[in-house]
This record gives structure tokens, sequence and C-alpha cells, in this order.
């Protein structure tokens, strides 16, 4: 089996400036919730990938990434459509959309905002939390099934509980087959598992509690190869919930995610 999410079949950039890249998914990119779908964090990942590498320049970086899951993400071969859709010399939003067996499956869209040396009134309030390897290995996303699950590390805090805790999560897969995962695409790649890292419900579950979107806003570039996910979740009372995480490497937080839940009772 290949040590990767996903196969590249084919890419081109269209006269237009569109860049069109066909995958195929591997089992490691299996989702969570049913056998038949991808988990969205290498999906978010792959999509990173097409963001991040489509017409890059040296003045701007991705400052912002906001997922929207139009329905089930099929175990299929799939098309990711990269586009300039608001186009400028300090500021461009990005969009790419991913299609499979006819159908839009999720819209990312991302601001690439100019950099600039603001060293001199830099502050961040956001605290460092312990490194990865001073957290024991957890076992508690057997809970879940599928092959994204089983291609990742958990580390978590001896103190986490339903609904708030700290987890780290590394993968030694490449995202796609035969290239070298940047920083970036990896650990974006890794954050939408913060929706089943701290779960309101302990032992079977009764409610599903899928998430409909992820933003990710990043006030500096992630490295290395560990997320770091404080992760709070929390249920409304009318059948809408959310995860949010402050984001962090091994080098301290660089950043917040949000997911707003659709909380339904799991089938019988």
């Amino acid at each position: 089996m290949t040590e990767a999410y996903y196969q590249l079949i084919s890419r081109e950039m269209t006269p237009e400036g569109i860049c069109m890249a066909t995958y195929a998914p591997t089992q490691h990119a299996q989702g969570a919730w049913n056998p038949h779908e991808q988990h969205m964090a290498p999906a978010s990942g792959v999509m990173a990938r097409e963001l991040e590498n489509f017409n890059p320049r040296d003045d701007v970086r991705i400052g912002r990434v906001s997922y929207d899951i139009f329905g089930l993400i099929s175990l299929d071969r799939f098309t990711v459509e990269t586009k300039v859709i608001r186009p400028g010399k300090t500021i461009e939003l990005l969009e790419a959309t991913m299609k499979s067996q006819g159908k839009t499956c999720i819209v990312a869209r991302a601001w690439r905002m100019m950099m600039s040396d603001t060293s001199s009134v830099s502050g961040l309030e956001d605290q460092v939390i312990a490194q990865p390897m001073d957290f024991p290995e957890w076992g508690g996303m057997s809970r879940w099934a599928g092959g994204y699950i089983r291609s990742v590390t958990v580390r978590a805090s001896p103190d986490k509980r339903p609904g708030k805790g700290i987890v780290w999560i590394s993968t030694s897969k490449e995202m796609v087959e035969g290239e070298t995962t940047s920083s970036f695409t990896r650990l974006l790649g890794l954050i939408d598992t913060a929706n089943g890292i701290v779960p309101r419900q302990e032992g079977e579950f009764a409610w599903a509690f899928p998430n409909l979107d992820l933003q990710v806003h990043m006030h500096r570039l992630p490295q290395g190869d560990w997320l770091g996910l404080e992760t709070v979740q929390q249920y409304g009372g009318d059948g809408i919930g959310l995860t949010s995480s402050i984001l962090h490497d091994v080098y301290g937080p660089f950043g917040r995610s949000e997911q707003i839940l659709t909380i339904r009772p799991m089938p019988k």
C-alpha cells in the first residue's frame, strides 16, 4: 500500500489561468463516519497544497483558509480547480473547489496577504503548551474508524476530558505520493481532527456531530511535523455546536481554528 494519502493523476494550467488537478485517494484518506467517504483532514490538506502551490509569490503568504463542506466527500477520484477570484498587489483571494462524481464536495478560499517586518510591535496572548514528547501516547482515537485515523500518531495531556483538552498529532504519510510534503500542507491536513479529540460524549455515540466547515487563521506559518490542538468543544441546545482550537507547532502557537457542528441523533 502506498505511504501517502493521495496519488496525483494529472495537473494542467488552462489558458484562463485556472489550475486543474486530478487525484485518487488511498485508504489512508478514509473517513471516520462512513467507510465510503474521505476524512476532511487529508482532504483539506490536499486542497491546502493546491492553494500553497498556485502561482506562488515571495511577498505574500496565506493568512486564512476557510473550507465549506457541501456534502459527503466520496472516497473516489476527484478534481481540484484553483483560481484567483480577487487579484491584488498586497492582498488576493484564491479559491479551490473539490469535485467528485459530478458534485461539489468542498470549496476553500484563502487570503494571501502582504508580508512586512512587524517584529517591533509583535506580541502574542496565547500561551506555549508542553511539547509532544512530554505527553503519553493516547489510544482514545481508536473509538473512530477509518484509514485516516489509523494513519496518525496521537499524544494527549493526562488531564484531557470530554469537551476540553490538549492533543498533539503527527503522521508519517506524505500528502501526495512521490512528493515531499511542506509543513503548511502537513499541519493544515491534520487540523480537522480537532472535532474528534475531545467529544462531549463518552462511550458509544448517541449523537453525531459532523462539522460543516473549517476556518483556519494563522498569525504565522506553521513549521515541523507535529500539530498541537488546544481544543474546546461546545454543544448548544438547538442542534448546533462549535469546536474551537488554538493551533500549535513545536515552536509555539501559530493560529486558531473553528468548526461549526450539526448535532443529530445517531441512526438506529
